[in-house]
């Protein structure tokens, strides 16, 4: 339990404080005042005054370290004592810097999930699918009886020559659980050799197993650029459409609350360094998809009216405009206790 607590503050903490700057730098580029950026929430532990020009600003640490937030001058969260400069406020802005300000917190997070897959790929790497090196010898399976060891290739199975990982299970799958042995060739550095051994059906996992992992394939920079663009594009599809069958109800989809998502946090802590970045990393990059969405109380929503404002060149009044994103936080926080009960029920009922 104290593993998943400190997993999901760590998990929330970067999440969000990497989203409330990227509206905080685009803020500050864009001529815009901030009143303050916040490091947690709750009660003031410390702060510190930067002044740059007429603009005042505070750095505030806070109690409880859940994420962070970023108070822009002129958005209705103007504390006593807070003078709004002339021009400065974001209400006053143009719609294309409000755009900007307002989608760049989404465009942090993704750019997150990109930066922290390059470094999963560059430094850890994946599993070669491509190859069929060994990468680890399972204790007490009929790969390490045989005598194969990590590195060794093996290029044929029963005469049939194989090339991929995949193509090699299948191909073991298909001659092992008989009474005759399975000959295997195998490349051993510069060395050929050819070893005859049972591959019986093992019971716990109702098929032939060898017992051996494929190696780890590590990206230079420029490889693990490109395959971390094409991953968060696939991962962006899969959850795009993963909403739209639970909106459609055309399968079950099961939605994930902060309780939900501090058990999962927990679990990626606990299977080490590398399941908790491919996990953060995968947070990060739902965290500002989600954010994009037209409801209101979200970026997306917030955006949306800069958009319509861009179309028919009129802009909803703001009362209206904050009594709209009033009624969708409203809800919002309706559908997260919702969520947080279903993972609750999960977690303690249905064990």
């Amino acid at each position: 339990m104290l593993t998943s607590i400190i997993a999901f503050i760590i998990v929330i903490a970067i999440c969000v404080v990497v989203h409330e700057y990227g509206h905080y730098i685009t803020a500050r580029l864009l001529g815009v005042q901030v009143h303050e950026f916040a490091f947690g929430m709750g009660p003031v532990v410390r702060q510190r005054v930067s002044n740059k020009g007429q603009s005042r600003m505070l750095w505030s640490l806070r109690m409880l370290p859940i994420g962070g937030f970023c108070r822009l001058a002129g958005m209705g969260e103007d504390m006593d004592g807070e003078n709004v400069l002339p021009g400065m406020g974001f209400n006053e802005q143009p719609a294309w810097k409000r755009f900007f300000i307002l989608l760049n917190g989404s465009l942090f997070n993704v750019i997150l999930a990109l930066v922290l897959t390059v470094f999963f790929l560059c430094a850890h790497g994946v599993m070669d699918m491509e190859s069929t090196r060994i990468g680890e010898i399972m204790p007490g399976f009929p790969a390490e009886q045989a005598g194969l060891n990590v590195g060794d290739q093996i290029t044929a199975v029963n005469g049939k020559a194989v090339t991929h990982w995949r193509e090699m299970s299948e191909a073991l799958r298909s001659e092992g659980g008989r009474d005759a042995p399975v000959r295997l060739d195998v490349l051993r550095g510069e060395e050929r050799l050819t070893l005859e051994l049972p591959i019986p059906v093992n019971k716990e996992y109702g098929r032939p197993m060898l017992g051996v992992s494929p190696s780890m394939a590590r990206y230079g920079i420029i490889e693990a650029m490109q395959s971390s663009v094409g991953y968060i594009w696939r991962m962006t599809k899969l959850m795009l459409r993963g909403i739209a069958d639970w909106l459609l109800q055309r399968q079950e989809v099961e939605v994930t609350g902060p309780v939900g998502i501090a058990s999962m946090s927990g679990q990626a802590m606990r299977e080490g360094l590398w399941s908790f970045v491919s996990f953060l990393a995968l947070i990060s990059l739902n965290l500002g998809l989600l954010n994009l969405f037209p409801i209101p109380a979200l970026d997306g929503g917030r955006i949306l009216f800069v958009l319509l404002e861009m179309l028919l060149r009129r802009r909803l009044p703001e009362k209206v405009e904050n009594w709209i994103h009033a009624a969708g936080f409203a809800v919002l926080i309706f559908l997260m206790l919702l969520i947080t009960f279903q993972d609750v029920y999960h977690l303690f009922w249905t064990k």
